[in-house]
């Protein structure tokens, strides 16, 4: 049990809120690029984003793994995302220390999200049986 909740569930719930994250920053990304301001996206992208990853340490773990340390990396990029969007007001070089961070952390999100998925689902593992790492 993990917060009160089967471990399935909870995966599923790690899940959906690791897709919300990716698809809300997909958004809050094409606002970036068109030098829009998506206020609402942005801090559902964030907030999500950062949820993914403290969720991820709520996993049973018995050694620090691989996704453990793209979590930790994640947390501090979001950290000084969030600092730069919400303390600083992207004033001066806050502005490129957002934007690097906001798009590492996206990037992050989909790195894992991927190599989750090469290893969970077996219509996405060849039948040469190349493995990725078991770490994520």
């Amino acid at each position: 049990m993990i917060l009160g909740m089967s471990f399935s569930t909870f995966t599923t719930l790690h899940v959906i809120i690791s897709l919300i994250a990716i698809v809300t920053g997909l958004v809050a990304l094409l606002g970036m690029l068109g030098g829009k301001k998506l206020g609402g996206w942005t801090a559902l992208f964030l907030a999500t984003t950062v949820l993914t990853s403290v969720t991820g340490f709520l996993f049973p773990l018995t050694k620090l793994l691989p996704s453990h340390v793209v979590g930790i990396i994640s947390l501090v990029v979001l950290a000084a995302a969030l600092l730069a969007l919400y303390v600083f007001h992207l004033d001066g070089p806050w502005r490129w220390i957002y934007v690097v961070g906001a798009v590492l952390a996206l990037y992050l999100n989909v790195f894992v999200a991927v190599v989750q998925a090469f290893q969970k689902l077996a219509f996405l593992q060849p039948c040469w049986r190349f493995s990725l790492p078991s770490a994520f």
